[in-house]
């Protein structure tokens, strides 16, 4: 299995976490186009902060490595790392090789 699809199962594991406490129109489904933060459509403000704490726990868990996906680098990024779910697999994929290394 690829880093790539590591991380996007991790995310998985997240949504599935915060679709618990959604209703059911506002679920997310769980694929790399799914919205995440849009002006017409994904996540409300409350329900991203839900999701990257989901991720950076799930990414722990999981992959050992402890991430901040919410800082300065992310916020400041001219194309945001929240867009979708594949947009925040790849943020992550890259910081996990930065820390790890490769």
């Amino acid at each position: 299995m690829t880093m790539k699809e590591r991380v996007n199962l991790v995310i998985f594991m997240a949504v599935d976490e915060v679709n618990q406490m959604l209703p059911k129109e506002k679920r997310l489904k769980k694929s790399e186009d799914s919205v995440l933060l849009s002006p017409v459509g994904g996540l409300d403000s409350l329900g991203l902060v839900n999701l990257i704490v989901a991720t950076e726990e799930k990414v722990k868990e999981e992959l050992g490595v402890i991430l901040t996906l919410a800082d300065e680098r992310s916020i400041s990024a001219q194309n945001s790392p929240f867009k979708t779910i594949g947009t925040l697999a790849d943020y992550i994929a890259l910081l996990l090789e930065e820390k790890t290394g490769g």
